[in-house]
């Protein structure tokens, strides 16, 4: 006899929690894939392996980070962009805070890119969130960061950059110079 779609309902949601919960706990096995996931209030979260990538959390989802295991916090947001320190707040949870602001697309510079990648590339063992306002800018950061340092096609690349949250074409034409140019 067929179980009601109601009694479904537990089973859809202890999924759920299962995969929110490995995209953030330090001790579970990460996805080796983009994955959607979800952290508080803040909008447009993707996780590959030990990256959160999102648009601006807020100082409540930063605690949250924290407790799932999250070190490094890496915001492309300029200091105007938002109404409070978000340095301080997350220099007090004990994780690390680094900053490369951008805004505009002529802002975005190879410097960036290389901290940016350097950062992603070498917190292996650590958990870094990657963030700007809406996870524009990261999906720019993002895209050179698969197909130079994971070997992606341009492609795929672009289109897993397009989910993250890239929809300038001026950042995805910076991006695509930049890949060009160190490959």
């Amino acid at each position: 006899m067929a179980r009601p779609a109601r009694d479904n309902i537990p089973v859809v949601v202890l999924w759920s929690l299962c995969i929110t919960g490995s995209l953030a706990t330090g001790d579970m096995q990460r996805p080796k894939q983009l994955v959607s996931g979800r952290l508080g209030s803040t909008r447009n979260v993707h996780a590959y392996g030990s990256t959160l990538m999102c648009g601006q959390p807020s100082a409540e989802d930063l605690i949250e980070a924290k407790k799932r295991g999250f070190q490094i916090v890496v915001s492309l947001r300029q200091p105007d962009e938002i109404d409070w320190n978000e340095a301080e707040t997350v220099r007090g949870l004990g994780m690390e805070f680094l900053s490369f602001p951008f805004q505009a697309p002529d802002a975005l510079t190879d410097q960036i890119f290389d901290k940016t990648r350097n950062i992603l590339t070498n917190s292996k063992k650590k958990h870094v969130l990657l963030h700007c306002g809406s996870a524009n800018r990261v999906g720019a950061i993002w895209l050179s960061h698969r197909v130079l340092d994971h070997g992606l096609t341009l492609e795929k690349a672009l289109k897993e950059a397009k989910t993250v949250g890239l929809r300038t074409e001026a950042f995805r034409d910076k991006a695509i110079d930049y890949i060009k140019r160190r490959q």
